[in-house]
């Protein structure tokens, strides 16, 4: 039961409104992540896309490739379409010697409209999860063929959002379709990170922190404001500085004998929350939790 600890590059410079650390290069974020104690890191926008580039990059800085999201457009095209569209993704996974796909149907998502207010999030019929759920599961079995983890990631303004979505989507994958269970999206699509991590705890294969400022979630909420405007305005922090108890997370992973990485995902203004202050906030509480909760931590793989 080891784990690493990884940070999302989100600290940074955002992926959905990129204007928020636009002007953070590369070379800062990677530099300071590894300060801040990380052992990996996952792709940002302003990655290399292939290996022979990104690796030197990485190796100079000491830090390991984790993965890095890719958005699924299965409501829209065939699975042998997605496959075809996902080739260069999986291969630099594979080239970085990666072990975990993290993936997220994003075709009719909200998240990155920054017009659309939070009620505005896609639903799905019965009949339409269904299908879907039949595709992703395809899918993710041809990624766990050619020798990766698939980590599905539910988030806010996608048709993966709330404990009901997320209950639907599980009962009909198979178990081919891991699941990321981020424990900031949990809570703002109105769930209990404890409760998935305990009911999905066999199925996790991939942890995403983040915390969340309460009165900045039920004011964004009760203004039906949208998503990115809440993050703007910083309804996520790292963890150990919000409203998210960690310990029964931890402690149901534990129980179902989780190994991998847990990887710090805390976007924010970089400019009202200084990511190399905040990612090793981030690091300190989360590794202590870890170890409390009686894993191993491990810095080289």
């Amino acid at each position: 039961m080891t784990i690493r600890i990884g940070v999302n590059p989100i600290a940074w410079s955002n992926d959905d409104k990129q204007e928020l650390g636009g002007h953070i290069p590369l070379e800062t974020c990677l530099s300071e992540a590894r300060q801040a104690g990380y052992a990996g890191i996952e792709l940002g926008h302003k990655f290399p896309r292939d290996a022979a580039t990104l690796r030197p990059i990485l190796e100079a800085h000491d830090i390991d490739l984790v993965g890095g999201w890719y958005s699924t457009q299965l409501l829209r095209r065939s699975v042998a379409d997605e496959i075809a569209a996902m080739r260069d993704h999986l291969q630099l996974l594979l080239d970085m010697n990666c072990s975990v796909f993290i993936l997220a149907e994003t075709s009719n998502a909200i998240h990155g409209d920054q017009s659309a207010g939070l009620s505005r999030s896609p639903l799905l019929t019965a009949a339409e999860m269904t299908a879907f759920c039949h595709d992703m599961s395809e899918l993710c079995a041809y990624i766990h063929d050619q020798g990766l983890v698939t980590a599905y990631h539910h988030h806010m303004g996608t048709v993966i959002e709330t404990p009901a979505q997320i209950a639907a989507f599980m009962e009909q994958t198979s178990d081919r379709v891991g699941f990321l269970l981020d424990t900031g999206h949990a809570t703002f699509g109105t769930g209990d990170p404890a409760a998935l991590a305990r009911t999905y705890a066999s199925r996790i294969t991939h942890l995403h922190c983040k915390d969340i400022r309460r009165p900045v979630l039920d004011a964004k909420r009760k203004a039906d404001s949208a998503f990115l405007d809440a993050v703007v305005d910083g309804v996520f922090t790292v963890p150990g500085d919000g409203s998210v108890d960690y310990p029964p997370v931890l402690d149901a992973l534990k129980a179902a004998n989780f190994a991998g990485w847990i990887v710090v995902e805390a976007e924010q203004d970089p400019d009202k929350a200084n990511p190399l202050e905040y990612t090793s906030m981030g690091y300190r509480n989360l590794s202590k939790m870890i170890a409390e909760a009686g894993f191993t931590i491990q810095d080289k793989a």
